[in-house]
């Protein structure tokens, strides 16, 4: 069976998750991406990679159809979940809905269905390119993104008129040609919810709890896995996915709870990233990268997945705090402490210099700690933490 994936950039997550669950399948892959030489240096030889204008839905159906048949169309890319449904429609395999893939992937047309819907109510307002919001007849503070922004970048807090106006000019500067969007602040702690579907059947995975920088950015910085929200918090947010038309494949939502009411951040509809999916993959005890597969490839997920209940987790970024050259990290680690797996893989190597971002490209690495007690975990990952050195020389 042949599975086409669309791909960008380099990600672990199709590194170490999907393409070696599709070779314990036995599936025969063929990336299709922009940036072939970088997938073909990574990936063993039997994976097939070809170049691909992969935002083209045309030119990913053409690349198909003149290659071999596909028996599935999957890809695991913020960017590319639109091109992929389109593609898996043509041609008659499963897939997700591609008007559900462009609402979530469009923040603004996200809010405007789900205020049609009744499910939630947040203000919000887009910005098209090169214009300028009326910043005196918003509400601050406020949060300005771009319209269909991943990994925090370019989200900021915003406090009063001159404030906003001179983030909107900042950012059109860096993305010229880019929507924005002014939302409400909701406040709140912020969560993620977990869910993997076949169109029929939903299985909530859990979740976490995500720490980030104060304010005016929003990064991750550590995540603590939550067996299971509140079921109001929960019923909630899956009410919110219904209305959107999110069902198929792996989803990874954010969210915040104030005052016990959930409103939807965003919507990511593919798997978890920066490495959360790997350790939810070992936290669960499931071949989740498989079964994700295997929904695209028209297989019904199991009534009950089998995954473990009494796991507890936490994940961490080394982050950059500065623009420069690496000059010292830890190497790859695995560990088992106390009964507790702590994992550490780098993602930035020693010696590579990079500019400050204020965003997830500025983590020089992610340390994963799984176990079934929530303190011992917490206590493995922070010594860890506390002897290792990473240094940035500018």
């Amino acid at each position: 069976m042949r599975l086409y994936l669309l791909a960008l950039p380099l990600t672990d997550s199709v590194t170490d998750g999907f393409l070696p669950a599709a070779a314990r399948l036995g599936l025969d892959v063929t990336v299709l991406t922009d940036q072939p030489e970088a997938h073909r240096e990574r990936y063993s030889p039997d994976i097939e990679v070809l170049e691909c204008d992969v935002r083209d839905f045309r030119a990913v159906i053409t690349r198909i159809a003149t290659h071999h048949a596909p028996d599935a169309v999957f890809s695991n890319s913020d960017h590319l979940q639109v091109q992929a449904a389109l593609a898996a429609e043509y041609f008659g395999l499963p897939g997700k809905n591609w008007q559900t893939a462009l609402r979530v992937k469009d923040k603004a047309q996200m809010r405007r269905h789900l205020n049609a819907s009744g499910t939630d109510s947040v203000w919000s307002v887009e910005i098209a390119p090169g214009d300028r919001p009326d910043a005196a007849e918003i509400a601050y503070p406020c949060v300005l993104k771009p319209r269909e922004g991943v990994a925090s970048e370019d989200v900021v807090m915003v406090h009063g008129p001159e404030d906003l106006l001179q983030q909107c000019k900042e950012i059109q500067v860096r993305r010229p040609g880019v929507p924005l969007v002014v939302e409400e602040y909701l406040q709140g702690q912020l969560y993620t919810l977990e869910t993997l579907g076949d169109g029929v059947t939903r299985h909530v995975l859990g979740g976490f709890r995500t720490e980030l920088t104060p304010p005016p950015l929003f990064i991750e910085q550590q995540l603590t896995f939550v067996p299971a929200h509140p079921e109001p918090v929960v019923a909630q947010i899956l009410a919110q996915l219904d209305a959107l038309g999110i069902g198929f494949g792996i989803c990874h939502t954010e969210f915040v709870v104030h005052d016990g009411r959930a409103h939807i951040i965003e919507v990511n509809y593919r798997a978890i990233g920066d490495q959360c999916d790997l350790l939810l993959a070992d936290l669960l005890g499931i071949p989740l990268f498989e079964l994700v597969l295997q929904t695209h490839l028209g297989e019904p997920l199991p009534a009950d997945l089998g995954a473990r209940r009494d796991g507890a987790a936490r994940i961490s970024w080394p982050t950059a705090d500065r623009a420069g050259t690496l000059t010292a990290a830890p190497d790859t680690t695995d560990l088992d402490v106390d009964g507790v797996r702590l994992t550490y893989r780098p993602m930035r190597a020693v010696g590579e210099r990079r500019d400050l971002h204020h965003t997830h490209r500025d983590y020089l690495g992610a340390v994963r700690a799984v176990g079934t007690g929530q303190d011992l975990v917490n206590r493995v990952h922070a010594d860890f933490l506390a002897t290792q050195r990473w240094e940035i020389t500018p």
